[in-house]
């Protein structure tokens, strides 16, 4: 198999060790605990579970970088003079998980100078990981442990949210000409594009830091980036709001819109 530094074998193990936890709940061996947060997302008791795992576990590995959370969001003030941190979704897609599509994963990125260095996506009731470090990324499926790169396509493969459908979405696929389109929830999106098996990704709901920070680790890491609408690549630097603005992720150089 190729070969990842230290810091990235553990944030591997570590992810799989979340996924495992997460695992009981979805399998039904322990109770979900539904909660309907002050945001109206859902939390579940697989949520807490995969944050308690994560938070002990970059504590020991890391003692001296601070981690973000979505399940313990740290205020501003001290979070504003962060100049690398760990960015935390222990469950992403936690609609996909109650919906029972398998579609949800562990995300775990580093941040350097607003931005992710390093990060592993893992999709734990499909045994599908991602893992990526400055410039590679592989994906481990089935036991094997292979690199991964985009590819353009005509026409492209459009991978969309199954959960987050939208009426600019809908007017910006009616622009983009010919197209194939797929629905996948969670950070799965970026990794499609990033392994080529999709060639854009377009989003125009809303997201937080820690949906996004590891899926772009992985796309940024075969050479592609995650950019606002006006190009300008997302930033990880600390800001008072954790939300990101709309974003794509593309392989084709040529899509009409940017013409």
């Amino acid at each position: 198999m190729p070969h990842l530094s230290p810091t990235l074998e553990a944030i591997c193990s570590l992810s799989r060790r979340a996924g495992e936890a997460i695992m009981a709940v979805y399998q039904g061996d322990r109770p979900t605990d539904l909660v309907v947060k002050s945001d109206s997302s859902p939390v579940t008791a697989a949520d807490l579970a995969a944050h308690g795992i994560i938070m002990a576990g970059l504590s020991l590995l890391t003692p001296n970088i601070p981690v973000l959370s979505e399940e313990s969001p740290q205020s501003w003030e001290i979070r504003k003079n962060w100049s690398s941190y760990w960015l935390v979704d222990p469950l992403d897609g936690t609609k996909e998980f109650l919906a029972h599509n398998d579609e949800f994963t562990v995300n775990i990125a580093l941040i350097e100078g607003g931005e992710p260095v390093m990060g592993v996506v893992y999709a734990p009731a499909l045994d599908v990981l991602y893992a990526a470090e400055g410039q590679r990324a592989w994906k481990e499926e089935g036991g094997l442990r292979q690199g991964i790169r985009p590819q353009a396509g005509t026409p492209p493969m459009v991978v969309c949210s199954r959960s987050h459908r939208d009426t600019k979405l809908t007017a910006f696929l009616e622009r983009l000409g010919d197209y194939e389109t797929t629905a996948v929830g969670s950070s799965l999106k970026f990794c499609l594009v990033a392994e080529g098996s999709a060639q854009l990704y377009p989003r125009f709901g809303p997201t937080n830091v820690w949906d996004t920070a590891a899926g772009h680790a992985v796309v940024r890491a075969v050479g592609l980036q995650v950019n606002n609408w006006q190009d300008i690549p997302l930033s990880y630097a600390p800001a008072e709001s954790f939300l990101n603005p709309g974003f794509y992720v593309s392989s084709n150089e040529d899509l009409p819109w940017k013409a």
